[in-house]
C-alpha cells in the first residue's frame, strides 16, 4: 500500500498520467442512421413539442415548460436518466413514463417511425 502514493506522485510529476487520460478518444456522437431529420422537424411541429420546449430550427418552438433542447446532440443524458443515443431517445420520445414514472413529459402517442425521425432531428442539434 505504501508504494502507491509515490508511484502516483511519480506519474503526475513525469506528466504521464494526464497524458494517458488525454489519449482516450471521445465517444462518437449519437446518431439515428435510419431516421429522416427533415421529417423529424415536421413531426416536432405536428406533435406540438414546441408548446413545452424550445427547439432550434422549429418556428414557434420557444416554450420553457420543459428544458430547451438546444445542443441536444452534445448532451450526455436524456432526462437525466438515459445515456444520450438514438435507441434511448426513441424510447424516451415514445414512452417517457416507462423511463421515468414521475415525469411531466406526456405520452403523445408517437409511433416508432416518428420517434426515429424525431430522434434523427434532435441528434443533429449540436
Amino acid at each position: 500500500m505504501r508504494w502507491r502514493l509515490p508511484l502516483l506522485a511519480g506519474l503526475l510529476t513525469a506528466g504521464l498520467l494526464p497524458q494517458a487520460c488525454a489519449t482516450v478518444p471521445p465517444p462518437p456522437p449519437p446518431q439515428a442512421p435510419g431516421g429522416n431529420p427533415q421529417r423529424g422537424a415536421q413531426l416536432i411541429t405536428r406533435y406540438g413539442c414546441g408548446s413545452c420546449h424550445t427547439v432550434p430550427g422549429i418556428r414557434g418552438a420557444d416554450a420553457l415548460v420543459g428544458p430547451p433542447l438546444t445542443h441536444f446532440g452534445k448532451r450526455t443524458y436524456i432526462a437525466g436518466a438515459l445515456i444520450n443515443n438514438a435507441d434511448n431517445l426513441r424510447r424516451w420520445v415514445q414512452d417517457p413514463r416507462a423511463v421515468e414514472a414521475g415525469t411531466a413529459m406526456p405520452d403523445l402517442g408517437v409511433t416508432a417511425v416518428d420517434a426515429e425521425d424525431i430522434a434523427a432531428y434532435l441528434l443533429t442539434l449540436e
